[in-house]
């Protein structure tokens, strides 16, 4: 029996389950700083330029500047390389093509490429006639010689070689949304979530985090679709880049990646976690009641469920999947959240972290 998973097909694996388990080291998400010499260059010399983003390269020599010009749409930004000291390199982006989803940038682990979302620039390129008698039309330090590159009107995934040069398209699904994507730790291949722009428009009107199918794509651009099902969480890699977990609501569904005859499994914990949160609100309603108590609050705290609890049936702390996690070879972190997104005032209550073991299942 292997000490790895890595060679035991997705469809083999068994499990255990684990509630409500202390957040696993990585799972605080870092704040972002930017690139101290790349921002004093902008300030310097840029200040027409917002510097959104920074993403350094793996061996810290190079860096993408992600920045909103002023004329691009919101949501857009365009990219250019620096060096780590500050040097500027080379404009990434040709005027036609904008970035898409900041947050997404991302060198692949062996620093030999990066990869953005883009879509079709909705800023139109400023015409000479358009400018008042007088104006300079501001030049460029360095004069881009851009390649011709393919655009879309959704967003769909671009890949480029670390020097910043044969930018194209990995994806060309147009009518499709490319929205999130995570390199495999072995940088031969990324996990994306695309959906429609309907199913787009539709989470939006809910007020919900928009949801995608997960989609294999390897470095040549072969694209597998891993699932019909939509997700809002962003699939994980396992640390071989063998498999790829997806969360939908209350399941974990595992993914073969490397195999050339690929399994899945299903691992259904809707019944667990219903368990887990009778038990989480039972034990918080008790706490909150001793809390009263204390505080002399006339002993409200009998143990009766809260409205909602009362109006549904359902434990108020049972919510689907949000977030995955795979940092050892055999242990999957999932936290289970109620998420909604409002402009002034987003919602993110009842986070809760679990685990799962994974393990051979035993031969008969």
């Amino acid at each position: 029996m292997p000490n790895s998973l890595g060679d035991v097909p997705a469809a083999r694996l068994a499990y255990s389950f684990n509630a409500d388990v202390d957040a696993p080291p990585d799972a605080e998400i870092k704040e972002e700083t930017r690139s101290k010499p790349i921002q004093e260059d902008f300030d310097a010399h840029r200040k027409d330029d917002r510097l959104l983003r920074t993403v350094t390269s793996p061996d810290g020599q190079r860096a993408l500047a992600l920045y909103d010009t002023g004329d691009t749409q919101e949501g857009e930004f365009r990219v250019d390389m620096y060096a780590a000291d500050g040097r500027f390199l080379r404009n990434i982006t040709p005027p036609e093509l904008s970035g898409a989803f900041a947050a997404t940038a991302a060198w692949s682990p062996d620093g030999q490429s990066f990869a953005f979302i883009g879509r079709k620039s909705l800023a139109q390129p400023t015409s000479p006639d358009m400018i008042p008698e007088g104006k300079a039309i501001p030049t460029p330090s360095v004069a881009p010689n851009f390649a011709p590159v393919q655009v879309f009107d959704t967003e769909q995934v671009y890949i480029s070689d670390r020097d910043g040069f044969q930018l194209r398209p990995l994806t060309t699904r147009g009518g499709l949304i490319y929205f999130y994507l995570a390199w495999s730790p072995d940088s031969h291949a990324l996990v994306a979530l695309a959906c429609r722009e309907d199913e787009w428009d539709a989470r939006e009107r809910e007020h919900k985090r928009p949801a995608g199918r997960p989609r294999l794509i390897e470095a040549d651009g072969r694209e597998r679709l891993l699932d019909d099902g939509l997700t809002d969480a962003g699939p994980a890699w396992s640390p071989d880049s063998s498999k790829i977990a997806a969360a939908f609501e209350t399941d974990v569904k595992i993914y073969d990646a490397v195999s050339s005859t690929p399994t899945q499994a299903a691992i259904p914990l809707r019944d667990s976690l219903l368990a887990a949160s009778v038990a989480y609100d039972e034990k918080a309603l008790q706490a909150k009641g001793k809390s009263e108590e204390q505080s002399g609050g006339g002993g409200k705290g009998d143990g009766k469920a809260s409205s909602s609890q009362q109006t549904s049936g359902t434990p108020v702390s049972f919510n689907p999947i949000v977030r995955l996690l795979w940092p050892e070879d055999k242990t999957i972190y999932f936290q289970t959240a109620y998420i909604r997104i409002y402009a002034s005032e987003p919602v993110n209550t009842f986070q809760r972290w679990h685990k799962l073991n994974l393990s051979r299942q035993a031969t008969t």
